[in-house]
């Protein structure tokens, strides 16, 4: 039982460092004015492009059919991801429409979107609009309303799935009740269009609010709070006292109040900011000792959130290349993805801490959405690049830096991993095309080989340069255009892009259905050599390239 510094004043209070990032200032913003009546005016319905939110606006437009004949509805859809603004339809709307209704928001990305436009028509264009998510997002979209200045902003949720169902299913959902509220979803829609919304009482907050230091209070105490606050990875920390956070200061030249980046959980959900003193503390809680530090403070100059609120529960990766390398004893060899060497896992565990807590949190339903969430979240898959024993250049000398340099590179995705030992001699590019047909098509592949592996590359394909190797893997990388595009995640991500003009996917969009095409981009695929030799194995890891950051600017 934990005991309070009154019950035992025997027991030293201890002063430590809050490990919370700098929220966002708020502006406040003006809704739109409301129509006293829908009848005799046009509704327009917006497509999110989000996994079948079509099928439901098409439900509710057969319920203005059937109960409000007297309303024209328009349904529309954005003209590429529900990612991207469209000032073009906004316009339209405006122009020739008296009210909005945007959906679906159902996934950790598409409801802080589809709020966000929900906004933009509000506040920008004049027009009244109903945001409709389903019910798993709610305390995440009230997040953005209020970031957004606009809480009071109407909300209406209906069940999870959208995706899938029936037309029976959704015209129920539709007929039905609010899960959140307990009211009647179209009531909600039509009152939400058409009756004054209150004043809003946006928290104007500045952006440093958050306090320096936490109260004293006994040890016990105080990782009872950093676990209850969800400052943690709910694994035990090391407090960060203030003799600590100065140790770990001393290992740069930079000073503790320079803000280092900004950074948010999932896009529309507010940017939180940091100091070079705030990564401080998150690395202390990681156990990472102070000559680590400048990787830290690289690692958060990418401003690449490694607790992203992707309901699709991804991780990061982070590569360190250069003479960082040894000057800190990173392992790249025998064991270098795992658990076994101290600068690895408490760097890996560092960039998570640091994401959460300075992008103001990581917590389940609330500010996290992964559905299944990832163990790699643990450390991030941070490792060091196995140069010296690659037949290659090195990962930063292909993104510009020379070899002397020592950079990290942040990978964002991980959701899928392929695995393989060695090729075969006959039919190595027949297994190795297998593999990346198991890669998901909305991120890239990434190779981590072991030196072996990567050796046979060459001996086996002929692929002394890197380049080669890459373009290979483009040309071997295809896939039937019909079962491409009927992918679920590229019909999400990639389609409406390509519906939308983008290059080259408008033109793979052109495809006959049983035209191989090719899957991935080549400027995305990207190989790291990595590992101890004691046999040939290697890995297609599914990530997106995000950056890669100098870390001696940060000595």
């Amino acid at each position: 039982m934990l005991h309070s510094p009154r019950e035992d004043s025997a027991e030293q209070l201890v002063s430590v460092h809050n490990p919370v990032g700098y929220p966002p200032k708020v502006t406040r913003k003006s809704a739109a004015d409301r129509p006293p009546t829908l009848e005799g005016r046009v509704v327009y319905l917006i497509d999110s492009r989000f996994d079948d939110s079509a099928e439901l606006l098409k439900q509710i437009q057969i319920w203005f059919a059937a109960h409000m004949p007297g309303v024209e509805t328009r349904l529309r859809s954005m003209a590429s991801t529900y990612a991207k603004d469209d000032p073009q339809l906004w316009e339209e709307i405006r122009d020739h429409g008296a009210a909005a209704i945007i959906g679906v928001g159902h996934c950790s990305t598409c409801a802080p979107a589809v709020s966000t436009h929900a906004i933009t028509l509000e506040t920008k264009y004049g027009v009244p609009t109903v945001a409709v998510h389903t019910e798993k997002f709610d305390r995440v979209v009230r997040s953005v309303t209020k970031m957004g200045g606009l809480p009071q902003a109407p909300l209406v949720f209906v069940p999870q799935p959208v995706m899938g169902k029936s037309a029976e299913e959704l015209r129920a959902y539709v007929d039905g009740n609010d899960p959140v509220t307990g009211k009647p979803v179209m009531r909600e829609i039509v009152e939400g269009l058409t009756v004054g919304l209150a004043a809003g009482d946006a928290d104007a907050s500045s952006d440093r609010s958050t306090p320096r230091l936490v109260e004293p209070d006994t040890e016990d105490n105080l990782h009872a709070a950093f676990l209850r606050n969800d400052w943690t990875d709910k694994l035990p920390i090391v407090l960060p006292t203030e003799s600590r956070v100065a140790d770990m200061l001393a290992a740069t030249s930079r000073k503790p109040d320079e803000v280092v980046g900004r950074m948010q959980p999932t896009t529309n959900r507010g940017l939180w900011e940091y100091t070079v003193e705030k990564v401080a503390v998150n690395a202390v809680m990681a156990g990472a000792d102070p000559e680590y530090f400048p990787v830290i403070l690289a690692l958060a100059a990418a401003q690449v959130s490694a607790r992203g609120s992707t309901s699709s529960s991804a991780s990061a990766m982070a590569v360190v290349n250069g003479p960082i390398r040894h000057q800190i004893g990173m392992n790249c060899g025998v064991g270098a993805l795992g658990p076994y060497n101290h600068a690895n896992a408490t760097i890996g565990r560092a960039f998570g801490l640091l994401s959460q807590n300075l992008q103001g949190g990581s917590v389940p339903g609330e500010t996290f959405m992964g559905s299944l969430g990832s163990n790699y979240t643990y450390n991030n898959l941070t490792f060091a690049e196995n140069e010296e024993r690659s037949p290659w250049e090195p990962l930063h000398v292909q993104k510009g830096f020379n070899a002397g340099d020592s950079t990290v590179s942040i990978f964002h995705g991980c959701r899928t991993t392929t695995f393989s030992l060695g090729l075969r001699a006959t039919y190595w590019r027949e297994h190795v095309r297998d593999m990346l047909l198991g890669t998901d098509a909305i991120t890239a592949p990434v190779l981590v080989l072991d030196p072996i592996c990567a050796r046979q590359f060459v001996d086996r394909g002929g692929f002394v340069d890197k380049s080669a190797l890459i373009r290979w893997l483009f040309e071997t990388a295809r896939m039937p255009a019909g079962r491409f595009w009927d992918l679920q995640l590229v019909q999400n991500y990639i389609y409406p892009r390509a519906t939308f003009g983008e290059e080259p996917l408008a033109t793979k969009l052109k495809a006959a259905p049983d035209e191989l095409i090719p899957i991935f981009q080549e400027k995305d695929i990207n190989v790291v050599v990595v590992g101890g030799e004691t046999n040939g194995y290697w890995q297609i890891m599914g990530a997106h390239y995000r950056t890669t950051v100098s870390v001696d600017e940060w000595r």
